[in-house]
């Protein structure tokens, strides 16, 4: 009798979901995407987790930002689109003297904050109109504007240009 009456109110709920669905009931909202990029460490905007957890749209809702610059692995000026890295630090409230950006595959570097007041620097999700993607440099890719400032064309400064950018943590 125990197994009737748990698949008959299984069946009950079954029927109810699709009886409001058939009415144009509203529904849950879906998940929201995964997250491509993660901040955590000192930052005063945080989930249950202790990070700021960002999907393509949130990126998206912050102020957009765009610099066309070279790079030092590709060929000719580049237009690329995303946010100022100050933006999305002031957003999530940092507060500290340095942050280590690491990319997907791991690689690391350590980026004092101060540069992003000094620089527009990008986090960029965009590259001459088309979504960057993780088999050439995305979903993130950290953009200097190395051709407005000559100082930024220096290698100390093209290793800061992390691309794959999965996350920031913020000391």
């Amino acid at each position: 009798m125990r197994n009737f009456t748990f698949s008959s109110l299984a069946l009950i709920s079954l029927y109810s979901v699709m009886l409001a669905d058939s009415f144009g009931q509203a529904q849950p909202p879906p998940p929201p995407a995964a997250p491509i990029l993660s901040v955590y460490g000192a930052v005063a905007r945080a989930d249950a987790d202790g990070a700021a957890h960002f999907d393509l749209e949130m990126l998206r809702a912050l102020p957009a930002a765009q610099l066309e610059t070279t790079t030092a692995v590709t060929d000719g000026v580049r237009r690329f689109d995303g946010v100022l890295m100050r933006d999305l630090l002031a957003h999530v409230g940092a507060q500290g003297k340095t942050l280590t950006a690491r990319a997907l595959n791991d690689y690391a570097i350590d980026i004092a904050i101060e540069e992003f007041d000094r620089f527009d620097v990008l986090v960029a999700y965009e590259m001459d109109g088309e979504p960057l993607l993780p088999s050439d440099k995305g979903p993130l890719w950290i953009v200097y504007p190395r051709d407005r400032h000559a100082e930024l064309q220096d290698i100390r400064f093209d290793y800061r240009w992390v691309w794959q950018l999965r996350w920031i943590e913020i000391r």
